[in-house]
Formats: structure tokens, C-alpha cells, sequence
């Protein structure tokens, strides 16, 4: 069996970041082109990667005893190892607007399934009300996936009404525990366009204020 090195996540983090100006989403755009332009980025960065991408693609949910839709899987084709099949389900990724719908996200990325749909790696990407619910949420991450196993990145969206700007809080998990973090602000620009800049470089250039310090969650 070929070993194929785990992605370092938080780069995937770093690349949205860095690119998310050019995905030309302004003020005048609702939130499902924001979802639907999020999930072509990754699914496009999926493809330069050498996966094949599927959009809405179905993986088994042995608690519903049905399938359910994956918004974004990435799969592995190595003819080396197997001529016919997928080797693996690189990444699930789930997207999400709503924050009442922030724990069944969740659930969606951690379910039971069947073995290959197995995803090696997830990516969370949701809004949610406030910083003080995250904890909570990566708490629920570190339970549902003792069983999976999946390398994480959850990455987490919320309103600072004091500042006038989204905060973008990003962690990365492995199968134990919570391992990075990151964090990022989302603001209009002159143009009336979104972009992303890391809350570090924010301060710098512009003196803000940090909205508290945030670590991991412990398991």
C-alpha cells in the first residue's frame, strides 16, 4: 500500500484567506452565492490537487439507514493500488449559512457510515451566533469523531458588531485533539466587495482591537 502524507489543513485555511477577494462575492450578493462560490473554490482546488471532485455527492448514514448529500467530497483514484474503485474519500466538506443548523453540520461530517465512505479528511465551514459558541461546537467535534478518525478543519464565521466586520476563527483537529488554530477577519472593501484578511495583519495595518484570546478546546 502506497503512504500517502495527510494534508497539513491549515494551509487549506490559509489559501481561502488569502484568495477569498477573488471569488468577487460584494454586498449585493445573498448568502447561497456565498455558499455555492465557497464550495467551486474548494472543489476547484480539489481538482488542481489530482482528486476528482463531486458536488452534493452521497455517502451512507447508518443512523438514518440512508444516504445523505455530501455539499463536496474529494476521492482518490490510484490504478496502481486499485483499476476500478476509489482508494479512498480524501475530504467531506459541509457548508452552511444558518446558525441553528451549526450542530447538524456537524453530525453531517462525523456520521456513522460504511466502510470507504470513511472521509480521511473533513472541512466544516458555518456561521454561528457568537464566539461563545464554538467551545461548545468543538466539543461536539472532538465526540463525534473518537469513532470516524477524520483530520479536521472547522472553520467558524460570526458578526463583531463592535468592530463592524465578520471574525473567521479556524481550528484544526486531528483524531485526538485539537491542534491549531487561526483566525482571520472578513470586511468590505472600498468596492463594496468581501475579503479576508489574518486578524494579526489586521491590527497592524489598521490598529484594531483583539476580540480576546481563543486556544483550542481540551479533549
Amino acid at each position: 500500500m502506497i503512504d500517502y502524507p495527510s494534508f497539513h489543513l491549515m494551509q487549506f485555511f490559509e489559501g481561502y484567506v488569502r484568495n477569498y477577494r477573488r471569488l468577487n462575492l460584494s454586498l449585493q450578493h445573498n448568502r447561497s452565492m456565498f455558499t455555492s462560490r465557497e464550495i467551486d473554490y474548494f472543489a476547484r482546488l480539489g481538482e488542481w490537487l489530482g482528486f476528482e471532485s463531486y458536488i452534493e455527492d452521497s455517502k451512507i448514514n447508518k443512523l438514518d439507514g440512508r444516504s445523505r448529500p455530501m455539499d463536496l467530497s474529494w476521492w482518490k483514484m490510484d490504478a496502481r493500488i486499485d483499476k476500478e474503485n476509489y482508494i479512498s474519500l480524501s475530504m467531506h466538506l459541509e457548508r452552511e449559512n444558518l446558525s441553528k443548523k451549526d450542530e447538524e453540520t456537524i453530525e453531517k461530517l462525523f456520521t456513522e457510515t460504511e466502510e470507504g465512505y470513511h472521509p480521511e479528511h473533513v472541512i466544516g465551514i458555518q456561521y454561528v451566533d457568537d464566539f461563545e459558541r464554538i467551545d461548545y461546537l468543538n466539543q461536539m467535534v472532538l465526540s463525534r469523531n473518537e469513532k470516524l478518525g477524520s483530520h479536521a478543519l472547522m472553520i467558524y464565521r460570526y458578526y463583531d458588531q463592535l468592530h463592524d466586520l465578520d471574525r473567521i476563527k479556524a481550528y484544526v483537529f486531528d483524531p485526538q485533539s485539537c491542534t491549531e488554530t487561526r483566525h482571520a477577519i472578513a470586511k468590505l472593501d472600498q468596492s463594496q466587495f468581501w475579503y479576508m484578511c489574518f486578524e494579526e495583519e489586521w491590527e497592524n495595518s489598521l490598529g484594531g482591537n483583539r476580540a480576546g484570546e481563543e486556544v483550542c478546546v481540551s479533549s
